[in-house]
């Protein structure tokens, strides 16, 4: 066990290239309205959905390592491989576009519906608007024959002369997407103690892992012990905490500190999972609606609206006084994707 760090030293600590995409702290504010509602439970949000760069959200962070590690290696292009309407690929699609790099992408077929929005609009949209090149993989749950198909690609490029970087989506590679979420975790301690304020619990989109993972590893490391709850938006509650510490077991080797995680640190839950990645229930729809007439913000019913539910249930039902934190994630885009959907509820 390596002993608590100061926040101070996250640059002596993290010592991995990063493409600096944004330099300002994201706002941690909190939620007045929201937690009128929840019988004292004082209610704060983490605001990464306001990063600067394409839309934002917690994939930039995560990709200021990715680019960085691009960058080092000489890569002229990108590839990456997600979902139709991927938040990662959209972002990774900017962050390509602002550093002059050519940028592939690769939609897989997670989500079974014939909708012209989810495959034109939303994140399709930008990561045309971007100028990415798109293409498609037929499987939905099949990480290591996507990530084989992008290296399949990058082959190609090689032989065209590009100098390709892979975006991995499976385990087995390093994970410098948590790195960013290492260095948000100091950015949050920083604010918790200039606030003077102690958060009981935190909520968090936990998908690829990588946010999840950097966050909770990244409060042990500087010496926070607030819970860490990640609320499952792709798969069931063991799957996730498995691959959780797949990522933390990554960041101990590639930081050589150990901050001594315990059984009881992974936490998740697939309450508002159901019907699957890519779809919502009415819990999931109400807390959206919620969220946007109470505090005039907008979430994604795939990561975000998902996470928000689980963060009002719980909000409900802890004792008074509780202080909460949600993460937000993002996403913002995605909901354009849904409005045959979302239309049902706003009526």
């Amino acid at each position: 066990m390596s002993p608590p760090l100061d926040v101070a030293a996250v640059d002596d600590l993290i010592l991995f290239p990063r493409a600096i995409a944004f330099s300002e702290a994201t706002a941690l504010e909190p939620l007045p309205n929201l937690s009128e509602d929840c019988n004292g439970t004082k209610l704060f949000i983490k605001r990464d959905d306001c990063n600067s760069l394409a839309f934002g959200g917690n994939k930039v962070r995560q990709l200021e390592y990715y680019f960085g590690d691009a960058i080092a290696q000489g890569a002229d292009t990108v590839l990456i491989t997600g979902a139709v309407q991927s938040n990662f690929a959209r972002i990774t699609a900017g962050f390509a576009a602002k550093l002059g790099m050519q940028c592939h992408i690769q939609l897989e077929s997670r989500v079974d519906t014939s909708s012209d929005s989810y495959h034109s609009s939303g994140n399709v949209l930008l990561d045309r608007l971007f100028g990415a090149q798109l293409h498609y993989f037929p499987e939905g749950e099949n990480e290591d024959g996507a990530d084989a198909k992008l290296e399949e690609m990058a082959d190609a490029l090689r032989l065209q002369g590009r100098k390709p970087y892979v975006i991995h989506l499976g385990l087995g590679h390093k994970p410098y997407g948590a790195l960013g979420y290492v260095r948000g975790a100091a950015e949050i301690v920083r604010q918790l103690r200039k606030q003077d304020l102690q958060i009981d619990e935190i909520f968090v989109a936990s998908g690829s892992g990588s946010t999840h993972a950097g966050l909770l590893f990244g409060l042990r490391m500087f010496g926070c012990d607030s819970k860490v709850t990640g609320v499952c938006v792709r798969r069931k509650k063991e799957l996730q905490i498995d691959r959780i510490r797949a990522h933390c077991i990554g960041l101990v080797s590639m930081l050589n500190f150990d901050p001594d995680l315990k059984f009881d640190d992974f936490r998740v839950t697939d309450e508002v999972l159901r019907p699957g990645y890519g779809q919502a229930n009415s819990q999931v729809w109400e807390a959206m609606l919620c969220a946007a007439r109470r505090e005039g913000l907008v979430l994604d019913p795939t990561y975000s609206g998902k996470t928000m539910a689980a963060f009002l249930s719980q909000a409900r039902q802890s004792p008074a006084n509780s202080n909460l934190l949600f993460i937000h994630t993002g996403g913002t885009p995605g909901i354009f994707a849904y409005q045959d959907q979302l239309e049902k509820y706003l009526s």
